[in-house]
């Protein structure tokens, strides 16, 4: 291995990477993006048996909060941290980086899975934890893609890439599996199954990964790093509080606090750009954005990943609360069948990703990236036009298309992204990269669950008046129990809870059946269906509208390589300055593969005066 700074006591050559180190290294950093990603949905459709595990009410308004947290606590940590462990990945070494993530989501999962309290302090509890879990998935994000991408030679990156893009991905899919099969057995169990193979992945990863790559001396950029945490927290924080009630309004998007936590976040992020380009070694290389291939993927990949994730947010609801009680499954069987049900998703993802990915590498990934978001559009529109009682049969080819399209676009589009980044700038790239990919989560729950509220808003109050008055309620309560705010009904669906027993109360002793049709399986989801379809369709028609964006943003990535080519020679001049000990930067080591580094340096002018 050629070193950055032959000054550097103890700088010395290391051998190249082998074929079977590469193998080695995609085993790894996949078992961990595979941990990550099935945490991030575990909770999503465990959170029924987490509610009731911890004696709390999804109805409460004060418990709204918590609910929201437990959801992306992890999501908005992972989000704001993972552009600086990329950065520290390339200064301190990425595996380095890696390693203590992994041992970080370990020692997280097995404080959640001995949670003993209940309530206020329970929920505290789970959300504290999964915030510091989230600092590990941030470490193995950031890093991950950086680490593969210094083991493999361009030819097999894409090969590369895409099985570890398959795992992040298949990986929230099937965590919607897992949790709910583990979650009416006991809900600790979806944190605790991720111990044996965090515990195991840590060791595997200390014996067995190193940084294959030189070494460039950096600094931190310290108020980059701030005002980007704060900025995109305080965003991120106003998005999820948008969709709370606020006053007489069905949403808060009016609450002042809100309008100062977006609009203070939107500031804090324009002073984070303008220090971005005023620092010598900065947290976003703002350059990459240069490169047509970074930013016209990055930009697709964003709407995608926006789209996906409200995807599975409808389709838990959907199942949940609407489809699955119609079809004779009690409350506390749908987590489990709702995961059995959405399995076409995984498994149409899983059957296109690998292929996508290696055809990438041989005919260039844009005629996979335009096509499987054309596709993924298209699923979802024609899952609009279901009605909300659908027939399963169409439901899971729909899905299946949905999957289909998001692998032919996923690792192609991962790859595209990657080899426009110079060798460098690979953690920071990935780093940035991550940071799109995981606030499109948090905005996807915003961005959705409003659609969502604005459509339930126009005609469940009206709906639910008609017919608990049909039902023998008094005019009185019925108007009363019009008024409970959407979100509470959206959430009580999510949850696969009927209200109506609580909401009732004493009320339910003087109908005729003592209530037993309200508090039925099947009377809540019959009367939000309707509502319930009108806001999915709005959602819908958002996320038919992201993918085409997404579509048209990756037709303008240009040809596989070209990004990454110019990108080499703008960076050259500065790595050979740091090879001869010219870089006036203090600090740290940045890594650069030994494959690459050589070639670039073959590729290189020579600006040397001739000898007399």
């Amino acid at each position: 291995m050629a070193v950055a700074n032959q000054s550097r006591a103890g700088a010395s050559p290391q051998p190249a990477s082998s074929s079977r180190y590469r193998w080695i290294a995609l085993s790894n950093t996949t078992l961990g993006v595979l941990m990550v990603t099935i945490n991030q949905s575990i909770v999503l459709i465990a959170l029924p048996d987490v509610f009731r595990g911890i004696h709390l009410n999804p109805l409460d308004p004060g418990n709204t909060g918590y609910l929201l947290w437990m959801m992306m606590g992890f999501m908005v940590v992972t989000a704001v941290l993972v552009v600086m462990f990329g950065r520290l990945g390339d200064m301190f070494g990425r595996v380095r980086m890696y390693n203590l993530g992994f041992a970080v989501f370990s020692l997280c999962s097995i404080m959640l899975s001995l949670s003993w309290m209940d309530g206020d302090a329970g929920a505290m509890w789970l959300i504290g934890w999964r915030i510091v879990q989230g600092v590990g998935g941030a470490l193995l994000f950031a890093n991950s893609t950086a680490i593969l991408t210094d083991a493999f030679p361009v030819r097999q990156r894409g090969t590369a890439l895409g099985i570890n893009s398959i795992a992040a991905i298949a990986g929230s899919f099937l965590g919607l599996v897992v949790g709910g099969v583990l979650a009416p057995v006991n809900w600790k169990a979806i944190f605790l199954v991720s111990v044996p193979f965090g515990v195991f992945g840590t060791i595997w990863a200390y014996l067995k990964l190193r940084d294959n790559g030189v070494r460039r001396r950096a600094r931190m950029d310290w108020w980059g790093n701030a005002t980007f945490a704060v900025g995109l927290i305080s965003l991120l924080v106003g998005i999820t509080y948008g969709i709370q009630p606020y006053g007489t309004g069905v949403m808060g998007w009016g609450n002042p606090w809100v309008i100062a936590a977006l609009g203070g976040g939107v500031l804090l992020l324009a002073l984070f750009a303008w220090i971005e380009t005023r620092v010598a070694e900065p947290l976003f290389r703002l350059t990459l954005f240069r490169q047509r291939a970074f930013l016209a993927g990055n930009i697709a990949s964003l709407l995608t990943a926006l789209g996906r994730g409200g995807l599975q947010f409808m389709l838990i609801i959907w199942l949940q609360g609407i489809w699955l009680p119609l079809h004779g499954y009690s409350f506390e069987e749908t987590p489990l069948w709702a995961g059995i049900y959405m399995i076409p998703l995984t498994v149409g993802f899983l059957l296109s990703a690998p292929v996508s990915g290696w055809l990438s590498d041989r005919f260039g990934p844009r005629m996979f990236t335009v096509g499987g978001a054309l596709v993924t559009a298209a699923s979802f529109y024609a899952l609009m036009t279901l009605p909300t009682d659908f027939g399963y049969g169409v439901f899971a080819l729909l899905i299946l298309i949905n999957g289909v399209g998001s692998g032919l676009f996923s690792s192609p589009n991962r790859a595209e992204i990657m080899n426009a980044v110079p060798a460098e700038s690979r953690g920071v790239g990935a780093g940035m990269t991550a940071t799109f990919q995981n606030s499109s989560m948090v905005l996807s729950i915003g961005v959705f669950f409003s659609l969502m509220i604005a459509g339930l808003a126009q005609s469940l109050p009206h709906t639910m008046h008609d017919e608990l008055v049909a039902q023998g309620v008094p005019a009185a309560q019925a108007e009363g129990i019009a008024q409970l705010p959407p979100i509470a009904v959206l959430f009580a669906a999510f949850l696969g809870y009927n209200p109506f027993r609580e909401l009732l109360g004493g009320v339910l002793d003087r109908l005729p059946d003592g209530g037993a049709h309200l508090t039925g399986k099947e009377f809540f989801p019959h009367l939000i269906a309707g509502p319930f379809h009108q806001g999915l369709v709005i959602a819908f028609w958002f996320a038919v509208a992201a993918c085409l964006v997404a579509a048209l943003s990756s037709l303008l990535t240009g040809r596989l390589g070209r990004g990454h080519r110019a990108a080499a020679h703008e960076t050259l001049g500065s790595e050979l300055a740091a090879v001869s000990g010219e870089a006036g930067l203090a600090g740290n080591e940045l890594v650069i593969p030994d494959e690459e580094f050589d070639a670039r340096r073959a590729d290189a002018p020579d600006t040397r005066e001739p000898r007399p």
